[in-house]
């Protein structure tokens, strides 16, 4: 597998210890939160209201899934529209930056089809 790092893998010869890029560690740890990919996923298909998204990660509670959504908002992988109505609703979908997750999470799902359970 390649690491993209600036500094050699361990074992190379080299003195030095192989380093998690600081980008890779920030980036599989805003995804690996608890219910963030399962979120991210549920958005590759469609734009989501709150509703949709809380009954399309079932064991979510409202409030972990508006923790999660205020955070990868924050990082620019989610947005967040506002429509009008009374009462307003709130629709959730992928950034660009989010949609550009897409082939890793889609490589993620076969890993994880072909390897869990074995």
């Amino acid at each position: 597998m390649e690491r993209a790092s600036s500094t050699t893998r361990a074992g190379s010869g080299d003195d030095r210890l192989a380093r998690v890029s600081p980008d890779f560690h920030h980036a599989i740890e805003l995804i690996g939160k608890r219910w963030a990919g399962a979120i991210i996923w549920a958005l590759g298909e469609r734009d989501h209201y709150f509703g949709e998204l809380s009954q399309a990660v079932p064991g979510l509670s409202d409030r972990l899934l508006s923790r999660r959504l205020r955070e990868l908002e924050s990082e620019g992988v989610v947005r967040r529209a506002v429509h009008d109505g009374n009462p307003p609703r709130v629709s959730y979908g992928l950034t660009t930056k989010g949609r550009a997750l897409g082939p890793a999470i889609t490589e993620l799902v076969s890993w994880a089809r072909r390897w869990n359970g074995v």
